[in-house]
């Protein structure tokens, strides 16, 4: 039977690291700002600007957030975020996504300045994260390093296998596992012989966004599964890629569906709104006074 890696209790200990910093940069009048955008009535998308609005409360930031109709154009949405970078006190811009069809999603996550890019979605921050120099990692990825570290499972050496080739996900966390000197591999819809790959993994990661899709014939006997996924099963039911029930027993440590990684994406978003007003204060201190 595998041990539970327990998401919530390794976020709250995040976001409490968080909030002493934060409670630091305090004393010298430094409050992180996070600005979040949501244009359209997504439910998915509402819920989790909530969560994150509810998140920089518990930590002591200041959040502010722009909720746009679903027709607001692309102009108008690139201007908003002009706004935002030039604001002293917002140290860090997320767009929610998905985005309207008619808005595009590169353009302007390209225009958030890469000092406010707390996603890390930034073609200039990705390729910080590509060699290894970075100020921020893409959220969720960070979170499941942070959950793999929690097994005290060492990465270096191990066989790592990646399920799913997104850019939010599934490639970051083959640069990261890369940086801890794991040997990665990445499969995808294409890649022939999937569970012959799988089943020799150590660490197996899945990002495919489909329900039960792992099974247990495809996991080795003591392996250390993560489970990214977020979807509903034929009853409605949240639930993962992997199917809990049968690769629990075969597996040395794994992730629950909810409770896993979700609660880690948005700590690390928060680690990353104090790194950004870090730096960004730092700019501040600097800058000559006004005349």
């Amino acid at each position: 039977m595998a041990n539970l890696i327990n998401g919530k209790e390794i976020a709250a200990q995040v976001k409490a690291e968080v909030a002493k910093e934060s409670e630091k940069l305090a004393e010298y009048g430094v409050t992180p700002g996070l600005a979040v955008i949501i244009v359209g009535d997504d439910p998915a998308s509402k819920i989790y600007v909530r969560n994150k609005k509810r998140a920089c409360e518990e930590v002591g930031f200041y959040s502010e957030e722009f909720a746009l109709p679903e027709k607001t154009s692309q102009k108008e949405l690139l201007d908003l975020i002009d706004t935002l970078n030039k604001r002293f006190d917002i140290d860090g811009i997320l767009v929610q996504l998905p985005l309207p069809k008619h808005l595009n999603e590169k353009t302007i996550i390209g225009a958030i300045s890469p000092k406010k890019d707390v996603d890390a979605f930034s073609p200039f921050n990705v390729g910080r994260v590509m060699i290894g120099e970075y100020r921020f990692l893409p959220c969720t990825p960070a979170g499941v390093m942070e959950l793999i570290k929690s097994t005290g499972v060492e990465i270096s050496g191990k066989n790592c296998v990646v399920i799913g080739r997104s850019n939010i996900v599934g490639k970051p966390m083959a640069m990261m596992l890369l940086h801890e000197n794991g040997t990665v591999t990445v499969c995808h819809s294409k890649t022939e012989n999937l569970s012959e790959i799988t089943s020799k993994a150590d660490i197996l990661i899945s990002a495919v966004g489909k329900a039960h899709f792992v099974t247990a014939d495809m996991v080795k006997e003591g392996a250390v599964v993560i489970d990214v996924g977020m979807n509903n099963d034929e009853d409605g039911k949240l639930c993962g890629d992997v199917d809990f029930e049968s690769v629990e027993p075969k597996a040395g440590y794994i992730t629950p569906v909810p409770g896993g990684v979700g609660p880690m994406t948005i700590a690390m978003l928060m680690k990353n709104t104090l790194t950004a007003a870090k730096l960004n204060s730092a700019v501040a201190a600097k800058r000559p006074p006004k005349k």
